[in-house]
């Protein structure tokens, strides 16, 4: 392992990197080279920083799986040369991104902070300068040789969230991403001050590993009044699906109609795996509090309790691809992998 320190931008496109095509007028991406020179500050800071970029740079909104095992591979062949890595995403799917690795990646003891913009850095409002600037900051942030937040996190604005608990809540503010049930691991002012209570600290003494497989054999059902029993069908009768992700009222609550909850135990019959997770951005899903979600229980199906949807589809299609037994992936839903529900909340 070097002995100084180091950071490794990786750049998989996004906002941050985008300059103004003159010929049409729409955004396109351009390399890190440049992004670099928009920064001259970045060459300032007493560590080395490195970067690479993507052999082929996405918008985020074309994203897939395999971009996840690409970023966790990349880490893995290059973790021994850094302190921290920086990755640098578009915004419309940074959250789906920075949860998907904080489960793939296994015995992680450094940081790796995922981050962007709203505004291209080479505009003269960008939000992109400060962000990279932090995110590196924190990135090489080491207390006795150790580094400070070593966990996958989402940099944004003022704040240093946890990965698998943000979600993008706005298209336009600098203040784009929350987190609603976990507090902030850092936050940035003139100083940044790390809330060391909320950083996960759990001692790592295998080397770091990756799962990388994801199963995508997944639906979202998003329940609404007056939903159509044969939209309820369409989704449960998709060849091959696994993995339902629900997404109920309140505090998991679902219709009482026998109808539904008769889809709902075929569903379940046939060896799909049902997540309850809340519409709420706040709160957590207690199943069995309100009669309207006893019959779920019932069925066997699990709750998420205060997971993001995010964190809920990377979780299902991680355990789907990782374990085989139902109720072994029954019992890691219903369990803190990550640090990514509230443990306190269960048993309720």
């Amino acid at each position: 392992m070097t002995m100084t320190k180091s950071v490794l931008i990786i750049y998989t496109g996004g906002t941050i990197g985008m300059v103004n095509d003159p010929a049409t007028g729409a955004l396109c991406p351009f390399d890190f080279e440049q992004i670099a020179k928009a920064v001259p500050e970045i060459r300032e800071f007493g560590f080395s920083i490195n970067s690479y970029t993507l052999p082929e740079i996405i918008d985020s909104s074309d994203l897939k799986p395999a971009l996840w095992a690409d970023l966790c591979q990349i880490i893995l062949d290059k973790y021994d040369q850094y302190s921290g890595f920086v990755i640098l995403h578009g915004t419309d799917t940074m959250a789906y991104s920075a949860a998907a690795l904080s489960f793939m990646l296994n015995n992680l003891t450094k940081p790796v902070v995922f981050t962007g913009s709203q505004l291209p850095i080479g505009t003269i409002r960008t939000d992109g300068r400060e962000n990279l600037i932090a995110a590196l900051e924190i990135a090489a942030a080491t207390i006795e040789g150790k580094a400070v937040v070593p966990e996958v996190c989402i940099l944004f604005g003022a704040k240093l969230f946890r990965g698998n608990r943000t979600t993008k809540i706005n298209a336009e503010s600098f203040d784009a991403f929350q987190s609603f049930n976990y507090p902030p691991l850092a936050e940035i002012g003139i100083h940044i001050h790390y809330n060391y209570g909320a950083i996960d600290y759990t001692p790592r003494t295998e080397p770091i590993g990756a799962f990388t497989e994801m199963n995508t054999n997944i639906a979202i059902l998003q329940l609404f009044p007056g939903i159509r029993p044969e939209l309820i069908d369409a989704v449960i009768q998709t060849p091959g699906l696994r993995g339902l992700i629900l997404e109920t009222y309140g505090s998991g609550n679902a219709p009482t109609d026998r109808c539904f909850l008769e889809k709902i135990k075929e569903a379940s019959q046939k060896g799909i795996i049902i997540y309850n997770v809340t519409q709420c951005q706040g709160g957590t899903v207690e199943m069995g509090r309100y009669e309207t979600s006893r019959e779920l229980l019932n069925y066997g199906v699990s709750s998420g309790y205060d997971i993001t949807m995010e964190a809920a589809v990377c979780k299902m299609m991680y355990l789907l691809e990782k374990y085989r037994d139902a109720n072994e992936i029954k019992k890691y839903l219903n369990s803190s992998i990550k640090g990514e529900i509230t443990m306190n909340h269960i048993g309720f």
